[in-house]
């Protein structure tokens, strides 16, 4: 195959190097995708079920987790990762790196899903509530056999937003050492002024959110009753 063009219109750019930067972004978002779910998930059931008029109604308790949550959510994440380094460092031995970015990344996006669990499980019909309660089930069955399969839709739609913000927070953490796309894009696409490996990495990041989006919204109308 002739690719006497890729050097014509990409002169700068080293596409092993464009290969790595794409595995170590996937990486990212694998592993702090799935702990935030894992951590933001139990952490939106437990918003729910304390916030006023649910199940385990305790408004002290769920006072504090909203403010602890809210401040989690307002940190801009470069900052939130500036100051996670020392907490980095003791849980994975460095702040650099893809294994240096999962922490930060954890810790900014399980607060933000954790909202949208609590936002999609408030949709859920309170008559299936109440009738799942008549029954005698208890709060443990309530929320296995009734709230999350019924909200499954917005909390898949959550995962969907989730992921795309952890593609975002992950290409401005390359600016301070997280590696992937956006430490590519910052230190040849900006420090070094060659615009088209910043093209390639802007493009790459384009269709990486695209291709997220479009698995959510079918795996959304596939789990859907409506």
């Amino acid at each position: 195959m002739d690719t006497t063009w890729l050097q014509t219109w990409f002169p700068n750019t080293d596409w092993a190097d464009v290969g790595r930067a794409c595995i170590d972004t996937l990486a990212m978002l694998g592993g702090s995708l799935a702990l935030t779910i894992v951590l933001g998930l139990p952490l939106g059931v437990l918003l729910f079920l304390t916030s006023k008029r649910q199940l385990l109604e305790q408004r002290g308790l769920y006072a504090v987790l909203s403010l602890v949550v809210n401040i989690l959510r307002s940190v801009p994440f470069i900052i939130l990762m500036i100051l996670m380094m020392p907490v980095t460092e003791h849980i994975v031995g460095t702040s650099l790196g893809v294994l240096g970015a999962i922490p930060p990344l954890v810790v900014g996006a399980a607060p933000f899903f954790a909202r949208l669990v609590e936002t999609a499980l408030r949709e859920v019909d309170r008559g299936i509530i109440e009738a799942t309660q008549a029954m005698g089930a208890s709060t443990r069955q309530i929320v296995l056999g009734a709230l999350l399969p019924e909200a499954r839709p917005g909390i898949i739609a959550g995962i969907t937003v989730t992921a795309i913000a952890l593609v975002s927070y992950t290409a401005m953490g390359g600016a301070i050492g997280a590696g992937g796309l956006g430490d590519l894009a910052y230190r040849f696409g900006y420090q070094s002024f060659q615009t088209d490996v910043m093209v390639v990495t802007v493009v790459l990041l384009l269709v990486l959110v695209q291709l997220l989006q479009m698995l959510g919204d079918k795996l959304v109308t596939r789990f859907s009753r409506r």
